[in-house]
């Protein structure tokens, strides 16, 4: 992980059971005398996160509405970190604001920008349930109020436009696109996750995804690559009003066409390399020169 993310020990779930006394039931003690929970269990990750951000980023209390992405945090703060690793390149320090697509009931990039390094975010979501419920987690706690707004694309085709007001600026743009193509392949990655996380028998066992997700979060036409194709096209249009866009990329072999429509339309860009324990994973920058 990177290393100013505080998630580069174990959980200390002594701690994290003192601020969400709801945890404390689905800790158990595995065979090597470590506390843990079962991570293909939704409800215990729900909790954890939700100790996780009470604990660790001082937030009075979140929730997100049933079958939606309960994100793993960690991961996330990575994401962050990087992000402002990128900023200060360009010596930006302070006074940042950022722009959360697809934000999520979840809010979660939003949330620890702005109780990791104070930064303004503003999050968009088509959907109106996740608007409501970022909206939500936005009021349990009073200083999120100040740093971070929440709007709602009304387009599902436009992906800055209509979210992006007449003269505003924001140092970046950040993205966890839809990663599957379908509901077809979005199931399948679900029972890969639940065979490696558990013993569940996924035959008899209805799926219900430890971190959740609805369809827009999961799957959108053409998958990931598709998306982010999308994206780079759209983004042209507000080249002198984000700094750097940026986006996970989930699946490596996306790169290659990523980085051709990069390369037609003359964006400066690069790969940021993370990695978590054995997962690795990616996010792409760039930039459009200036005329």
């Amino acid at each position: 992980m990177h290393k100013e993310n505080i998630h580069n020990t174990p959980y200390n779930f002594d701690d994290l059971t003192t601020v969400n006394k709801e945890l404390s039931s689905y800790v158990v003690t595995n065979s090597y005398g470590n506390k843990s929970i079962d991570f293909s269990d939704n409800q215990a990750v729900l909790e954890l996160n939700k100790a996780i951000l009470k604990h660790h980023y001082r937030l009075d209390d979140w929730d997100i509405p049933k079958g939606y992405l309960c994100p793993p945090i960690p991961g996330r703060a990575d994401y962050i970190h990087h992000i402002s690793d990128l900023l200060e390149e360009d010596g930006i320090s302070s006074q940042i604001k950022g722009l959360d697509i697809g934000v999520g009931a979840n809010c979660i990039y939003p949330i620890l920008g702005s109780q990791i390094y104070n930064w303004k975010m503003v999050g968009v979501d088509i959907d109106i349930v996740s608007v409501t419920a970022a909206q939500a987690n936005i009021d349990l706690t009073f200083s999120l109020k100040n740093n971070i707004e929440i709007r709602h694309q009304e387009n599902n085709a436009n992906i800055f436009e209509g979210v992006i007001k007449p003269n505003e600026y924001y140092h970046f743009s950040m993205c966890n696109p839809p990663f599957h193509s379908s509901e077809k392949e979005a199931t399948k990655g679900t029972i890969r996750k639940l065979k490696n996380l558990s013993t569940i028998d996924t035959k008899a066992t209805p799926l219900v995804l430890n971190f959740g997700g609805q369809a827009n979060e999961l799957w959108c036409n053409g998958g990931e690559a598709l998306f982010i194709k999308r994206m780079i096209k759209q983004s042209i249009n507000y080249k002198t009003q984000v700094g750097w866009f940026t986006s996970l990329v989930s699946k490596k072999d996306n790169l290659p066409k990523i980085f051709k429509q990069l390369h037609k339309l003359k964006a400066v860009h690069r790969v940021v390399e993370m990695s978590q324990g054995n997962k690795q994973s990616r996010f792409i920058v760039w930039k459009f020169p200036k005329e």
